[in-house]
């Protein structure tokens, strides 16, 4: 056995809208959905996980594309290209996951919320935590339209892709699902986002648009990765919470880390 399954996380399925998608859980209490990066639910995502189960929250995994624990970075170059492709090309065609060139709320976002209500309704709490990352960065704000999630995260939120002005500075949301966030914002709600300074495909454009529609609601952690930072962080770093993540007492992106637990567990009321 491999994959998620072989580091305790159990399976089932979720079906909404006539889309059924496995589902990786592990852990008890308020519910987090975990939604991975390209190219699927890599061991780091699986790290991440579990550092949420541990804090008292059931980490919640949605299998959305590519091979569930598969390492995108073992093998020849060939084949983690190939791999890479694999779930980025569907993805690019899909309509479900329409957010390459636009500023709309992709289709797969209804399915997400659906979850989203689900697990609140099974594992309790006064709501759900969502974090997304890169290409799904944005669909954690997204599913805060759902009422029942509390604690939205975006990490690197990489989409739509920057390729103008406009759309480094676009979030992904349609203007009515921006609207509800926003007046969700009033009653309470939260938004944390994290990237790297120098990061081109997550660029502080997109951060700055969140600042000006949500406020004093949305905290943006920006992690310095100009040349010659203090940290050694390369220019080309990209994914906080996985790849990039360094696992040491006074590195920011163990901070960056510990800020988003804090905040989980802030909204969400976990016990330890």
């Amino acid at each position: 056995m491999s994959g998620p399954e072989a580091r305790d996380f159990s399976r089932s399925t979720f079906t909404h809208g006539g889309k059924t998608r496995d589902v990786y859980r592990k852990g008890t209490g308020p519910a987090v959905v975990v939604i991975s990066e390209m190219p699927g639910i890599s061991p780091k995502v699986l790290d991440f996980a579990d550092r949420v189960a541990a804090i008292g929250c059931t980490a919640v995994v949605p299998h959305l594309f590519g091979e569930p624990g598969r390492d995108p970075n073992v093998g020849s170059p060939l084949a983690k290209a190939g791999y890479g492709l694999s779930s980025i090309v569907p993805a690019c065609i899909s309509r479900e996951f329409a957010t390459w060139a636009t500023n709309k709320t992709s289709p797969v976002i209804v399915w997400l919320r659906a979850l989203a209500a689900q697990e609140h309704e099974t594992c309790g709490g006064p709501g759900v935590g969502a974090v997304g990352m890169c290409f799904t960065g944005g669909f954690a704000l997204a599913m805060a339209v759902e009422p029942a999630v509390l604690a939205p995260v975006l990490s690197q939120p990489g989409m739509p892709m920057p390729v103008s002005p406009r759309l480094r500075a676009a979030v992904g949301l349609d203007p009515g699902d921006l609207a509800v966030v926003k007046e969700r914002t009033r009653d309470g709600l939260c938004v944390l986002g994290l990237r790297f300074t120098a990061d081109k495909g997550s660029p502080a454009d997109r951060f700055e648009t969140l600042r000006r529609e949500l406020g004093e609601a949305f905290e943006g952690i920006e992690i310095n990765s100009s040349p010659g930072n203090p940290d050694g962080i390369p220019a080309r770093a990209h994914a906080v919470l996985t790849l990039e993540f360094v696992d040491q007492e006074g590195h920011p992106t163990r901070a960056a880390l510990d800020r988003v637990m804090a905040f989980l567990a802030q909204q969400l009321g976990p016990v330890p």
